[in-house]
This record gives structure tokens, sequence and C-alpha cells, in this order.
């Protein structure tokens, strides 16, 4: 009787369901990602941000950028921007290989982006130029020390998949968008500028003619640049009705701010110090894909 017993236990198992025990399924290996962003303390955000700050030598300088903030129409009688860029500034090698980059892109959605092998080589080499910079080596340093990364090939792969990555903003009809495209170009979806948080680009539409200015809602508490700034305006007619983005940066630091963020707060608000003056950016995450979908400073 009792072997009879042990042999109905080993067979129906001891749970109060009852039952032979179900075989584990197998369980797919989940993707292999960076270290975990809870590593990053506020703290750190803030201290690494000035850092990045302290370190961005190539940022405009005394009489190298000028500002008409009072807006289009005031009485000043200058219905621009930008007053004036240097062009000296505007030659430095992040800025012009960010230049050469924004002839680039499709700006309508919907449209395929097909990347040619020079465009794929004027990718390489603005990441190459920036890389080179204190900026980016100050942030390499940082995410390979805290173990968000296993070496910096690793990051340098992920910082061109993140950031030139392509995907669809028209509901998979066309591989139409990246976070480059969308953060440091702009497009225009529905009729409307979406993204374009670059002040290099603005000023290069502006100087071509097609961006048209409207007016500042925010301007930053900065007496120095970068300032952040939140304005309106019109790109080929195309209504922004409110966009924020640093001024007076240079790319490497855009570039290595808004990383920063997307990797330790993505989805959300980013707090740094940027010069002792608090600032907020917000990142977003492209379906769940571990691409950039935007950033930007956030304003009031």
């Amino acid at each position: 009787m009792a072997l009879w017993l042990l042999w109905l236990l080993l067979v129906t198992g001891t749970g109060g369901s009852g039952g032979v025990p179900p075989v584990p399924r197998a369980v797919p290996e989940p993707r292999a990602v960076p270290g975990s962003p809870r590593a990053v303390s506020d703290a750190e955000l803030r201290e690494l941000s000035e850092q990045l700050l302290a370190a961005d030598s190539n940022r405009a300088g005394p009489g190298q950028l000028e500002l008409n903030l009072k807006g289009s129409g005031s009485d000043t009688g200058d219905p621009r921007l930008f007053s004036y860029v240097s062009p000296d500034l505007l030659a430095r090698p992040t800025f012009s290989r960010l230049l050469a980059l924004l002839d680039n892109y499709e700006p309508l959605t919907g449209r395929d982006e097909r990347e040619t092998a020079e465009e794929q080589r004027e990718q390489k080499e603005f990441l190459d130029a920036a890389l080179d910079t204190p900026v980016l080596a100050l942030l390499e340093r940082f995410v390979l020390r805290k173990g968000l990364y296993p070496s910096a090939e690793a990051f340098r792969a992920d910082l061109h998949s993140m950031w030139f990555g392509l995907y669809s903003r028209s509901s998979g009809k066309a591989l139409d968008s990246s976070g480059f495209e969308h953060v440091f170009h702009g497009e225009v979806k529905k009729g409307s500028v979406s993204g374009c948080h670059n002040w290099v680009q603005l000023q290069a539409l502006e100087r071509a003619g097609r961006l048209e200015y409207l007016g500042y809602t925010w301007d930053g508490p900065w007496t120095g640049f970068p300032d952040v700034l939140s304005l309106q305006f019109r790109w080929d007619g195309h209504s922004k009705p409110r966009g924020s983005l640093l001024v007076g940066s240079s790319p490497e630091f855009d570039l290595a701010l808004f990383t920063l963020c997307f990797l330790a707060r993505p989805d959300r608000q980013c707090h740094i110090s940027l010069g002792g003056e608090a600032a907020t950016i917000q990142t977003y995450t492209w379906d769940k894909q571990r691409l950039v979908a935007s950033a930007y400073p956030l304003t009031p």
C-alpha cells in the first residue's frame, strides 16, 4: 500500500492543482543591451553635463554668433533669427561635417531614405570627427567606467546605430526616418515640421531663404552659449508652432548630451546642469528598438 501511494504521488505531483508538473518551455535569450540606466544617478548627470560643457571648446564664443530675438517684423527691420554666424565657426571639423550631412535627407515622411555609399561615408566622418573631440571622449570614458558598454568599439557601434538606424514614421510604408534626421535635420509630417532641434540646421535653412522666423516664446537664463531657446518658425511654408533647441553649442555637445540622456533616462526627463543653471532634456525611444526617436531640451 505504501509503495502504491508513493507511485501515485510521483505521477500526480504534490501541487494543489494536481496533474503532472509541466515541462518548462525554452525562453528565448533577451536581446543584449548596454548596462542598466539606473546605474547613473541624478548627481552624476548634473556633474557630467557640466564637464561636457567645460570641454566644449568648439561652442560659439564672443562675437561668433548673434541672435535677433525680437522676432519677425520687429522695429529693428531685421526679420532673421541669426544676425551673424562666424564662417570660422562653421568651418570647424564637426560643424563642416554636420553641414555636409544635412543635404542628404528627404524631409517629407512616407518617402524612403536611400543612403548612398557617399552618404554613409559622411555619417562615419561626422561621428569620427565628433569622437575625436574632448566632449565625446569624456562621454565615452564615462559609459565605459559605468559598465554601460563592454568596450569603446561597442559604444561607437551603438552610437552609429541609435542615431542613424532607419525606421518608419509612415506606418511601415517607407524607411523614412532616423534619430539623426529627426533631431538634427528635421522632418515634415502631415504638413507640419517635426523635430528640427539643431541650431546649425536652422541657420543653414535661413541662409538659404527657406526659414521664416516668427519669434520666440522662451529664452533661457544663460548669458553665453550654449543657450536654450523655444521659438516659432516656418520651413518651406510648413509651420513649427513651438520648437526648442540648444543654441551656440557644438554638434558634438548636442550629440553627447542627447546620447547621455538617451542612455541614462530613455523616455523620461533627464535633469542636467549647464553653467550652474538647471536644464532638462527629454528623449524618446523608437518602438523599443534602442533607436533615437527624439531628443530636445524642455522649456516652460
